[in-house]
């Protein structure tokens, strides 16, 4: 059942137009995984058999292979010997970690972003925020977690500094796994008139105003979660993907 919901949730994130009549390639298996991470399509602990993914995919397993390291390395995926990859399950320690890498983070690329954005980057970011408006008029809570984990990757895109979106991009999906496991199914864990707060700030070159938005927003995510035990809620896959 739990390899069945498997290869369900990455077939529902389709590959970009240019690659859907030949072979995948590591990059765009790597980005749909973390897609369906993204959308809580893969929750944590979800086992990521080898054979599966190369059917899906249609990819050698040495590839996929390479895809799991990628993901091993940037703490997505758990390798454990003798019994195989699974979707990582952050500790209530690590999810701590997590939030405070982006509370150091964050600040210092809004205050980037605020002496380089044009006004055809503050335009891209409102209309993400349309989108993510809409996602939520219709109920698409898969699309609206991943639009607002996307807000914060489009910033630093803007920026132009390849490192820094490759670090938040990690820490955006690490984010994603800690909501699944620790935060309330009903509620909201990115609130999108807090991006657009932001929008207005960096638009107005306020620094001050703007850094106190993004802490701010980051400390609400952080408060809807409850962190105060060990580990997470069981989760069932069946129940899930049913």
């Amino acid at each position: 059942m739990a390899e069945k919901a498997l290869v369900r949730a990455l077939r529902r994130s389709p590959l970009p137009a240019t690659d859907m009549d030949v072979s995948a390639s590591v990059d765009s298996v790597y980005e749909r995984i973390v897609q369906a991470i993204m959308e809580h399509r893969l929750p944590p602990g979800t086992k990521l058999v080898e054979e599966k993914l190369a059917a899906v995919f249609k990819i050698s397993r040495t590839r996929v292979r390479e895809v799991l390291a990628r993901l091993a390395h940037e703490g997505l995926v758990s390798a454990i010997p003798n019994r195989g990859s699974f979707i990582a399950s952050p500790s209530v320690e690590e999810a701590g970690h997590v939030f405070d890498a982006r509370l150091i983070l964050e600040p210092a690329l809004v205050r980037q972003l605020i002496s380089c954005a044009s006004a055809e980057d503050i335009q891209r970011l409102r209309e993400h925020v349309a989108n993510e408006r809409q996602a939520r008029a219709e109920d698409d809570r898969r699309a609206v977690i991943r639009l607002s984990g996307e807000f914060h990757l489009l910033m630093a895109e803007m920026v132009g500094n390849p490192q820094l979106t490759k670090l938040l991009r990690e820490l955006a999906s690490l984010t994603c796994l800690i909501i699944l496991l620790y935060d309330s199914p009903n509620m909201p864990a990115c609130p999108n008139h807090e991006h657009s707060e932001l929008i207005d700030a960096i638009e107005a070159r306020d620094e001050a105003r703007a850094i106190r938005f993004i802490t701010e927003h980051l400390q609400h995510i952080r408060d809807t979660l409850d962190l105060t035990g060990d580990e997470g809620p069981d989760i069932d896959l069946e129940d899930i993907f049913s």
